[in-house]
């Protein structure tokens, strides 16, 4: 009796382990730091990626020097027991890519990081907004993380935190700062408080050209009028303010030149009070090293490129001809 129980035991777990299982579709399982391995079997189970929770439990006793890694997998083909053990033990986990633009804001990546299915775009607003001990070293003025979460193409799991993700994104910025010498005492461009003046104005730069071999023009003009204490009148700047009050309708009218926000460069001299958006490296460096020009206007000429000009009549003519460009007459 006792060896037909034992040979009657052997195959069950060999059943219950070896024999492939698919899963109905794409199936994931977010095994979270701190389950227990029944835990994790009964989740694995309820899934429909392993036959017995109990059989997996015992393989784990008898293969447990090595541990189980947290975090979300992916289930879309047939595999044994053991095999999704094998998995678990390799920390084989699913990871969402997360592409970041130049030139978004945080509320761009907010609605990025939920749309990747990472968690609800105002968990990470609250952090962008309010963890600013992330870069107190690099900028002490800042109140958000604007302008420091840097563009570029991230994986993250859905057992990170939002903080962890913003954290990512600050690190990568100051890998870049590093590899262009931005830092409190290396931004000629800017005079006192460089870090946060050239980030402020890399965002400006950003948002007002795509064009690369512009943007030290661009940095140019803005800085020119600083210099005489001109209005900078950067549309992204109204933008900015708008979104940051919830009052952006999706596009710019006459009446909102008036918005009422120290962001509205049109009613506020000087740059705005912090970054209107995350700018690359190239607008940084633009920001760092901006030409030397004597202008002070620039406007489309219709074919992705700008003109530039040093006067306001200079300004009208080009003004005149991208109209006739976009209207043809």
């Amino acid at each position: 009796m006792l060896l037909l129980a034992a040979f009657a035991t052997a195959g069950w777990l060999a059943w219950a382990l070896k024999s492939p299982l698919t899963p109905d579709g794409q199936k994931f399982v977010l095994l979270r730091p701190g389950y227990t391995t029944r835990r994790i079997a009964n989740e694995l189970q309820s899934a429909g990626v392993i036959r017995n929770a109990r059989a997996f439990v015992l393989w784990h006793y008898l293969h447990r020097k090595h541990s189980l890694k947290a975090g979300e997998y992916l289930f879309d083909k047939g595999a044994n027991g053991i095999d999704v053990h094998r998995r678990l033990v390799r920390g084989d986990i699913y990871v969402h890519t997360v592409v970041i633009p130049e030139g978004f804001t945080m509320f761009d990546i907010a609605q990025a990081i939920q749309e990747a299915g990472l968690g609800s775009s105002q968990e990470f607003l609250s952090v962008a907004s309010s963890d600013t001990s992330l870069i107190a070293d690099l900028d002490p003025e800042a109140k958000t993380l604007e302008g420091y979460l840097f563009p570029n193409t991230y994986e993250f799991t859905r057992t990170q935190t939002m903080q962890e993700m913003a954290a990512a994104m600050v690190k990568q910025f100051r890998q870049v700062a590093r590899e262009i010498g931005l830092g409190p005492s290396a931004t000629p461009a800017s005079g006192e408080n460089g870090v946060h003046k050239t980030v402020t104005m890399a965002s400006i730069v950003e948002k007002e050209t795509g064009t690369v071999e512009e943007r030290p023009l661009v940095a140019s003009i803005y800085y020119n009028r600083l210099a005489k204490n001109m209005a900078l009148q950067a549309d992204p700047s109204v933008i900015y303010a708008e979104q940051l009050q919830g009052a952006y309708s999706g596009g710019l009218h006459h009446a909102d030149m008036q918005f009422k926000s120290a962001y509205n460069t049109y009613t506020h001299p000087g740059l705005p009070p912090g970054p209107i958006g995350n700018p690359g490296k190239t607008s940084l460096e633009a920001a760092m090293h901006p030409a030397v020009t004597g202008y002070f206007y620039f406007v489309a000429d219709g074919t992705g490129h700008h003109r530039f000009a040093p006067t306001l009549e200079e300004h009208n003519r080009n003004v005149a001809a991208y109209r006739r460009a976009v209207t043809g007459r």
